[in-house]
């Protein structure tokens, strides 16, 4: 008689540490997978082919004192009005015919103050470019509709047997 609170104690104590997961874990109740997204393959190490710098151009500003983004438009762009090192002679002479080297310095700063010039349009860029929802068109504005005036309205139609679109749902004037 005395082994049964013992036996029970023992199970109810087994009964909540079957419930933890670290218990679990612990007793090796759970199994264990291997993670796929772990497992990687990694790529070998390898040398670039060339790792020679190049000398700095006399006069030329270094390239700890440039902004990141005059950095970013120098390694895109080239500096301005020097020619874009491994461009073939095609390339060069298609981009001096485009005008790429007479670049207005301050073209930012002018598109940026014609934007502010102009007036915002109302429609959506989607409405513009699709051509939805027309001038001719357009939606009315939104009105409240006015609820007792509207339940006489549907009762009416209800008794004189017509459906409950017909007639003018009337709105609320503020």
């Amino acid at each position: 008689m005395r082994t049964t609170p013992i036996i029970m104690t023992a199970a109810l104590a087994l009964l909540t540490l079957a419930g933890c997961s670290q218990a679990k874990e612990q007793l090796g109740l759970t199994r264990s997978s291997p993670d796929e997204f772990a497992v990687v393959k990694r790529a070998p190490l390898a040398m670039p082919p060339d790792y020679t710098l190049r000398p700095p151009r006399p006069g030329a500003p270094r390239p700890q004192e440039q902004r990141p983004s005059e950095q970013a438009q120098g390694a895109v762009f080239g500096s301005a009005g020097q020619p874009v090192e491994g461009l073939t002679r095609s390339e060069s002479a298609f981009l001096n015919q485009a005008g790429a080297g007479a670049v207005e310095p301050g073209i930012r700063d002018i598109v940026d103050q014609e934007t502010a010039a102009t007036p915002p349009k109302q429609k959506t860029v989607a409405k513009r470019l699709l051509n939805i929802g027309s001038d001719k068109h357009e939606e009315p504005e939104a009105s409240v509709v006015d609820p007792i005036a509207e339940a006489e309205r549907l009762k009416q139609n209800k008794a004189e047997g017509k459906p409950v679109t017909a007639g003018e749902t009337p709105s609320k004037t503020e």
